[in-house]
């Protein structure tokens, strides 16, 4: 492809619309960053070849036209002589170098008009590139903040798993807690089952002592049976 093709290509494309169709905007659009850096150097190099080329017209120009002074005043010299065929012979070479001057400056104007084009064309690229740059610039502070956004959600999602286990591990602390509370009310204590048992033994005892009175064998110093 041209360099000239390539141009129309960029600078008539539409980078919004092409980067809305893109899967991935950011590297589409460092991809035609890119391309357009590229076909700017490529129209530098093109216009600076076309300026060395007319300043070689130009020169050519001036020796041509010395050429053409030369033999227009050998002519009138012959004249002057009365050679009229001599001066036919030089008035035929100033005729041929004129036509080469002539030729010279349609080429020197045509590099001119040449050069405009390829001024005109890259004051139009760079403004493109410049606005590409922008554009550039804007998808990367939104991917950083997409990106800085989607880590603060994920820290977040972290910090509610942590309070979650935080509150889970507390709740646990606290029952752990009632448990010893209860195991403390209850040391020391014996099951009900062997208190009534208890209960059941003294009574006994206190029968016993009871049928002693009853007797009169009682003696207060007497120790109960065991």
């Amino acid at each position: 492809m041209g360099v000239f093709t390539r141009f129309r290509d960029i600078v008539s494309s539409n980078i919004n619309a092409m980067l809305d169709r893109a899967e991935d905007p950011e590297k589409m659009i460092k991809l035609m960053i890119r391309e357009m850096e590229d076909t700017l150097v490529e129209l530098k190099v093109s216009c600076a070849g076309v300026i060395a080329g007319r300043k070689k017209a130009e020169r050519r120009l001036d020796e041509v036209a010395a050429r053409e002074q030369m033999w227009a005043e050998r002519a009138a010299l012959a004249v002057r002589r009365g050679k009229d065929d001599l001066a036919r012979e030089a008035l035929l070479e100033k005729r041929r170098f004129t036509e080469m001057a002539e030729a010279l400056r349609g080429e020197i104007v045509d590099h001119g008009g040449l050069i405009e084009q390829y001024q005109h064309d890259m004051v139009e690229l760079e403004d493109k590139l410049a606005a590409a740059k922008e554009k550039r610039s804007m998808l990367v502070q939104r991917h950083r903040r997409a990106t800085g956004k989607k880590r603060a959600q994920e820290d977040i999602r972290r910090m509610d798993s942590s309070e979650s286990m935080a509150r889970f591990e507390k709740l646990e602390s606290r029952i752990e807690q009632m448990e010893a509370e209860a195991d403390l009310v209850n040391f020391g204590r014996k099951p009900d089952v062997d208190s009534q048992f208890d209960d059941l033994g003294r009574d006994d005892e206190i029968e016993k002592e009871l049928e002693k009175i009853k007797a009169g064998t009682y003696s207060a110093d007497t120790k109960p049976a065991q």
